[in-house]
């Protein structure tokens, strides 16, 4: 069975193309991707990121083919992010899905980009049953499966930690190039300076507006000059990634104690971060766990992830009619059926 998957929920625009074996192993026939880059300082705005994805779908979609060696007419199904996301880009890409279904009669299957990340994580590094811990621009949550769907244990009640550092980058004009959180990670390298900020765990969420809205007003102190402790931007950038990501292994060991697991998996664009698989690393060591994660090819979006999770779900029969191909901003992760797991 070979799936088609398409994936527009942000600033990404990726397409994938996965093929299951006789047994179920997956491999991986094309995954392309496209961003969206603002200049430094900038956000992206929906309709221009939606704008970019009407633009590159059609040159991707032909170079995941002819990377793949196959035609349109092999393919078994069309899947696409159903959500969460932002709804501009969403839309352009859920377009396209069901054009194509129509053209060349194939059905649709509607993903739930989180269900995507976790799903692919699982069959890229041979996790499990592992608690997962999904950080992003856009979602922050700790999750765990049980009967037939992945529970939600605890999450952030403002901001995501991707938005919290992509925010902070811009208030300190790194690039969006490749992306602000790798560009805050390579400064925090060269911090050597730690600095007190708003540590906020309430139970098994987090809170990450406070933790944004202190290292904010210590930089603006530092290039006011109103500081005498010299503290640079790698010293910011190291000390907000040093408490965010604290939380999140509070909160993930904690989740770990409650359903005995030995294994974390981090997916999510924030999951490529070196330091904070090494912060993980070590809560594991202490735990006699281990800690699973991706490399960027698999951890920040694209579309092989939502042809993986979509061809699990279609060979369980989660076929998505043309009506209800519609996008869901706000697509909670314990609201999809995990059909296709015990």
């Amino acid at each position: 069975m070979i799936a088609l998957g398409l994936e527009g929920s942000a600033n990404k625009l990726g397409i994938g193309i996965i093929q299951h074996d006789a047994n179920g192993e997956a491999i991986v026939l094309a995954n392309v991707r496209h961003t969206y880059i603002t200049p430094p300082g900038q956000g992206f705005l929906p309709s221009d990121t939606a704008r970019h994805h009407r633009a590159w779908i059609i040159p991707l979609m032909k170079q995941a083919f002819a990377e793949a060696k196959i035609s349109f007419f092999q393919i078994d199904c069309i899947c696409f992010t159903k959500g969460p996301g932002i709804g501009a880009p969403l839309n352009s890409v859920a377009l396209v899905a069901r054009t194509l279904s129509l053209m060349f009669k194939k059905p649709l299957v509607a993903v739930n980009h989180c269900i995507g990340h976790i799903e692919m994580g699982r069959e890229i590094t041979g996790a499990q049953n592992p608690v997962v811990l999904y950080v992003s621009g856009g979602n922050t949550q700790v999750i765990a499966y049980s009967q037939r769907k992945y529970r939600i244990f605890g999450e952030t009640l403002d901001i995501a930690i991707g938005n919290c550092l992509d925010r902070f980058a811009r208030v300190i004009g790194l690039s969006n190039a490749p992306s602000p959180g790798y560009n805050i990670m390579q400064e925090a390298k060269r911090g050597n300076q730690f600095v007190e900020l708003p540590y906020t765990v309430k139970g098994m969420d987090c809170s990450f507006s406070g933790l944004l809205s202190g290292v904010e007003a210590v930089a603006n102190e530092a290039m006011d000059g109103i500081n005498a402790n010299e503290i640079t931007k790698q010293d910011l950038c190291y000390s907000l990634q040093e408490n965010g990501f604290a939380m999140l292994v509070e909160i993930t060991e904690r989740a770990m104690a409650h359903v005995g697991a030995d294994s974390v998996l981090i997916v999510g664009g924030v999951g490529c971060n070196d330091r904070l698989q090494q912060m993980m690393g070590e809560m594991c060591l202490d735990r006699g766990a281990k800690v699973y994660a991706t490399d960027e090819r698999f951890c920040i979006d694209n579309g092989i992830m939502i042809a993986q999770a979509g061809l699990l779900a279609f060979k369980t029969g989660g076929i998505c009619s043309l009506e209800d191909s519609t996008i869901t901003q706000r697509f909670r992760t314990d609201d999809v059926h995990v059909a296709w797991r015990e």
